[in-house]
């Protein structure tokens, strides 16, 4: 069983210079059985140096970023006492893209396809968090038709299943059980094929925009969600079946990769693993968003704090977005009317089609604005050249993503494009329970706590 870090708000001494942690006297007792840390900065190369002069008998090593279970773009940097890691760190960076920069060069119809790309698993809950924040600023929160406010509920959704579907696929495959993999991706390319049914694309799909969504959804998509529900719902059945008493699968990660309460809240740690702490954190029920507050569904908390019980959330939560996709759909089957605000100085002025190329422009629209309308050319160069202009002012909007807050601030000076926008990506704060959770742990257990904290690479380095 690995040991764990505790975290109280015990009074320790302020560190030296060069320690990456200092721990006070009485923390160390035996008796007291609870380490408290402060951190304090502080280089690796300088304590790689500083271990080999004193030629003390430690072995750093770097877990990645080739390393399979860091996904190539992690580097998990370990000092190991024979089998028994006693400080691990996260090095980030491997894949910075300069989104965010790139948003300030770019309309704000534009920034969608940016941040789409951030957390490439979840990417319509950085477009819902961006074009919520988009609508906050321009004051039309309230003027989005809610069928579009409903298609986009239904996409977030689809989305997170196929999120948590990729984690314990992953997640199984790096503790070698290769079928928890085929099953959960099969399921998830159900999802997927309803999704670029939808949009037109599987991923970086660029579909929720501000004032709405890009298109509605076409014809045959709700005998497709209908057909789709109960197959991942059988499929999700097969995943319990293989993992939730399964004694291989407890015995990794049972009492593995534990944080408590106490830990969540002094690193800003959501989602799952702020739940599996028995804490019924999530934004979809305490600061609802695109009518979150008339579904009806759960919040999934359990009370292990280990990794064995973030997985069994993930699986619940899945069953809970399926109630969701089922009132949605019933929602959109029954009801009809625009997907976009009806304002024509911001919705986006092409009418889009799906084609056999994705989604492009529709040839109807297109006659219309090249043979017999000079106005609706001239509209439709010049709000997708220039773009909208959004009043001076800051917006700040969370949603619940399947790895935790996810919340978009943005700034804007009165221009076309944004001041400033930053995002605040749930994996990136969440990496930083790995020294708490590796720890006095094995090495075989970094890779399951890291893992279970499920961190995408592309939201950590956007």
């Amino acid at each position: 069983m690995s040991t764990h870090t505790e975290f109280t708000q015990t009074e320790v001494p302020e560190p030296g210079a060069n320690d990456v942690y200092a721990t006070s006297a009485a923390d160390e007792s035996a008796s007291e059985g609870a380490h408290v840390f402060n951190a304090a900065g502080g280089d690796w190369n300088d304590l790689v140096d500083e271990a080999t002069s004193l030629n003390e008998e430690r072995i750093v090593v770097n877990m990645g970023p080739q390393h399979p279970s860091t996904h190539g773009v992690l580097r998990l940097i370990l000092e190991i006492d024979g089998e028994t890691v006693t400080e691990a760190r996260a090095g980030i960076g491997y894949l910075h893209t300069g989104i965010e920069k790139n948003m300030e060069y770019r309309s704000w119809v534009q920034g969608v396809t940016f941040c789409t790309r951030m957390d490439y698993l979840t990417p319509m809950f950085q477009e819902a968090a961006y074009c919520l924040a988009i609508e906050k600023l321009l004051g039309i929160t309230d003027q989005i038709p809610q069928r579009a406010n409903d298609i986009r509920v239904l996409m977030m959704e689809m989305t997170r299943i196929s999120s948590h579907l990729i984690c314990l696929g992953t997640g199984g495959m790096e503790m070698g059980a290769t079928t928890v993999m085929t099953v959960a991706f099969r399921e998830r390319e159900r999802l997927l094929r309803v999704i670029e049914m939808v949009t037109g694309l599987r991923m970086n799909n660029a579909y929720i925009r501000p004032g709405g969504v890009a298109v509605d959804l076409p014809p045959g998509s709700i005998d497709a969600l209908r057909e789709m529900v109960p197959e991942v719902r059988r499929g999700l059945g097969e995943l319990e079946a293989l993992l939730n008493e399964n004694p291989i699968l407890k015995g990794r990660t049972v009492d593995v990769g534990v944080l408590n309460l106490a830990g969540c809240m002094a690193l800003g740690i959501t989602g799952p693993v702020l739940r599996s702490t028995g804490l019924p954190h999530d934004l979809r029920k305490l600061d609802p968003y695109c009518g979150y507050e008339t579904y009806d569904f759960d919040v999934i908390t359990r009370t292990s704090q280990d990794a064995y019980g973030r997985l069994r959330i993930r699986i619940d939560e899945m069953y809970q977005s399926l109630r969701i996709i089922e009132q949605a759909t019933d929602r959109l089957q029954e009801s009809d009317g625009p997907v976009m605000v009806e304002d024509k100085k911001i919705a986006w002025p092409a009418q889009l089609a799906l084609g056999s190329d994705g989604l492009g422009n529709s040839l109807d629209h297109i006659r219309e604005i090249m043979g017999s309308s000079m106005e609706s050319l001239i509209h439709h160069f010049k709000l997708v050249t220039e773009g909208f202009r959004v009043p001076p002012g800051q917006a700040y909007v969370a949603v619940e993503s399947p790895k935790g807050e996810l919340g978009c601030h943005l700034v804007s000076d009165g221009g076309t494009r944004p001041y400033r926008a930053h995002f605040r990506d749930p994996s990136f704060n969440n990496l930083q329970a790995v020294a708490a959770m590796c720890e006095g742990s094995q090495i075989a257990d970094v890779i399951v706590a890291v893992a279970s904290i499920d961190p995408v690479m592309g939201g950590v380095d956007r």
